[in-house]
């Protein structure tokens, strides 16, 4: 039976998040339930990981095993005929049996958008957070790379989200456009509400409330009451999964 690999974009706007939730809308749903209707039968569709309702994905990456055989490509087609215009299938090759995306993943890149003009494009409010006040990029800079490394990011998660809360936060980016400003965080794992709390924590260092000798003992604290808040979810995009060579 042959094991598809596909690369996935949604609008997350309309979903409940990536996994299937009972009475709710979500991409994981929507992918398995269109599967059926090509396959004939029950499809288990596993991701690189969740993502949180109204968070996007450019690069989300799936995998499935079924019965039918078909090329690629057709099953590309066959997926993106029947799945709403807000998911796309990118990508789509058969890859070896061993191939799993949850748990071959290395490494992941999201993104956090913000944007600082005074009125937000109607086109734009969808995948921006707007947040039209002045933050102090060089102090939220220095903030990022306190946070990047190796740590227990239990100050910035939920308590069950996951056992283990340590993570290797590789590299925090920032890139600015005019009022916009994408802030980009690459590590080999994320908990939930992770990224998003970090952007929360930053703006507070951005805006005052926090100062950036405080980031170190948030990190130690591994208590969430002392980080910022969540922030919403609109602004937040899966860039890329990355996985070893071979897969």
């Amino acid at each position: 039976m042959p094991n598809y690999k596909i690369k996935i974009q949604y609008d997350g706007t309309d979903f409940s998040g990536w996994q299937i939730q009972k009475d709710r809308k979500t991409v994981q749903g929507e992918i398995s339930r269109v599967l059926k209707i090509i396959t004939g039968s029950k499809t288990r569709v596993t991701g690189s990981g969740r993502t949180d309702a109204g968070v996007h994905a450019l690069g989300q990456v799936a995998n499935f095993v079924t019965k039918l055989n078909i090329e690629a490509e057709s099953m590309l087609k066959a997926l993106n005929s029947l799945l709403p215009p807000t998911i796309r299938i990118i990508e789509s090759k058969i890859v070896s049996d061993s191939f799993n995306a949850m748990f071959n993943c290395i490494e992941k890149t999201y993104r956090y958008t913000i944007f600082q003009g005074k009125i937000i494009s109607p086109f734009l409010y969808r995948y921006a957070l707007h947040y039209p006040y002045y933050l102090d990029f060089e102090k939220m800079k220095k903030a990022a790379k306190i946070l990047e490394g190796e740590k227990d990011f239990s100050a910035f998660t939920v308590k069950s989200s996951a056992k283990n809360h340590v993570k290797n936060l590789k590299e925090i980016k920032f890139e600015r456009r005019g009022e916009i400003t994408d802030i980009y965080f690459t590590g080999n794992g994320f908990l939930r509400y992770m990224v998003r709390t970090l952007i929360g924590t930053l703006i507070e260092v951005g805006n005052g409330k926090i100062e950036v000798n405080e980031i170190e003992s948030i990190v130690e604290s591994k208590d969430r009451s002392k980080a910022g808040p969540t922030s919403p979810p609109q602004g937040l995009f899966l860039i890329e999964a990355r996985y070893p060579e071979g897969f």
